[in-house]
């Protein structure tokens, strides 16, 4: 690489690292912990990439942007924040940033999209209309893990387009939280935003009232594939001829709808007219590192209600990390308020957390499974959603030594568990050297129980 990067972030860690692997490569590296110096910088006309944090001490680096675009039309600027939200991405895509890299970020990746700004001359762009307009603080949308990352970049793109989206994911995911947020950050934000069930349409004049409430808003019709066939040929109808203010459409789903057109319960053409953007809102078993945050973020919520201040006990927070969630984020925020109201203290313990799930629903099948389905189907159905979510984008690099340690270390998990702790019976089990499986125990940072087995 050739060039010189700004590098803004008040972790001097990040700044150490940045400026080693930057250098390494060929470039100049300028770096501060202030975003006055890195401004000064700018106005100098110094610095051909600028890398930036969020939350700096001296101010906001997203406010920073259009300030950048109006003196340095072009300049690339890659944000990079642990504020892990889809308003961060949101944000982001709307004041112009080149691109966006949650924290913790991965090194290469970000060093090979440093790379690509670098190269490639963008075109100047004023900065984004309606900044000024009021936005929600904070939203429910919360997660660090990958895929709820890449689900953030890939909703930073689409919104602002005319596409149609369909949005698939297990009941309790937000997918129609997704979708009212593309439309309140969207270009259409001033105008209507209409869920349609199909009561809405079930008359002949339906499809009329609808697009007349909707005007040039946004139209999301609600568990498409459980309409039924007249009502998807009313949609189809609605779609081809929208009027002259035409809406957009989005549609949620819980099923995987090209399964549901093979099986001939969702027609084709309405599948076709739909899946302009195809999004996946992760289930809460595919990004379980996300769990203890959403954890936090309901018991501040709950706090700024008006409820007494609550905390999970480590016991507590694993037990909720290790349940399997069937309701999703939906379930997990009902089970939080009620342990909010029922807890005896202030730290909310393992018993009374225990108390709370007993009483929940066992798990359900993955999304568009069954339970005939094989490992190796599941797996490859994750994995194709996986690379989706990253759009016309490769995931990071180390993919293969990702997915193996989320296959290695619930099996491994599971197999002691079955084995009541006893490493030489797993390491048979398993059909592994002892030392290797005590060697991945500590690697995978696996807990180990020693007890007796009943079985």
């Amino acid at each position: 690489m050739d060039g010189t990067v700004l590098v803004a972030d008040d972790d001097r860690t990040i700044r150490t690292v940045l400026t080693q692997a930057l250098t390494r490569a060929g470039c100049k590296v300028h770096a501060t912990s202030s975003l006055t110096t890195l401004m000064r910088w700018v106005d100098e006309g110094k610095g051909d990439v600028v890398i930036t944090d969020v939350m700096m001490p001296d101010g906001n680096g997203l406010e920073m942007l259009p300030k950048i675009a109006e003196d340095r039309p072009g300049l690339p600027v890659i944000v990079i924040s642990a504020q892990n939200t889809i308003m961060t991405a949101i944000q982001a895509a709307e004041a112009d940033a080149y691109d966006y890299l949650p924290k913790p970020f991965d090194l290469p990746d970000l060093m090979k999209r440093t790379g690509k700004a670098l190269s490639e001359k963008r075109r100047s762009s004023a900065p984004a209309q309606g900044a000024e307009d009021a936005r929600p603080e904070e939203l429910p949308l919360v997660g660090r893990t990958p895929v709820m990352q890449a689900l953030y970049r890939v909703v930073a793109r689409v919104m602002n387009t005319d596409l149609p989206v369909l949005i698939s994911g297990e009941s309790g995911t937000g997918k129609s939280l997704i979708a009212k947020e593309i439309h309140d950050f969207s270009d259409r934000r001033s105008m209507p935003f209409v869920t349609v069930t199909g009561a809405d349409i079930a008359d002949l004049e339906g499809p009329a009232r609808v697009m007349a409430r909707a005007k040039a808003g946004t139209i999301l019709f609600d568990e498409v594939s459980d309409l039924s066939e007249e009502i998807q040929a009313r949609i189809v109808r609605m779609i081809d001829n929208p009027g002259d203010n035409a809406p957009r459409f989005m549609a949620t789903s819980q099923n995987d709808l090209m399964d549901a057109v093979e099986k001939g319960t969702v027609r084709q053409d309405l599948f076709y007219r739909l899946n302009g953007a195809a999004l996946h809102v992760p289930s809460l078993r595919e990004r379980v590192d996300d769990i203890p945050l959403l954890v936090d973020h309901f018991l501040s919520r709950s706090e700024r209600d008006g409820a007494p201040l609550r905390l999970f006990s480590a016991e507590a927070r694993e037990l909720f990390r290790a349940y399997s969630w069937p309701g999703n984020v939906r379930q997990l925020e009902n089970a939080v308020k009620r342990l909010v109201l029922t807890s005896r203290s202030e730290e909310i313990t393992r018993s009374e957390a225990e108390s709370v799930l007993g009483s929940q629903p066992e798990a359900v099948p993955l999304l568009g499974g069954s339970e005939s389905e094989k490992l190796s189907g599941s797996v490859e159905r994750h994995l194709r959603r996986y690379f989706d979510l990253h759009g016309n984008m490769l995931p990071p690099p180390g993919l293969y030594a990702r997915i193996l340690r989320e296959i290695e270390a619930p099996l491994i998990e599971i197999a002691l568990d079955a084995t009541g702790g006893n490493q030489a019976k797993c390491a048979d089990l398993l059909g592994i050297n002892r030392n290797t499986l005590r060697k991945k125990i500590t690697d995978l940072d696996i807990h180990v129980t020693r007890r007796r087995k009943l079985m």
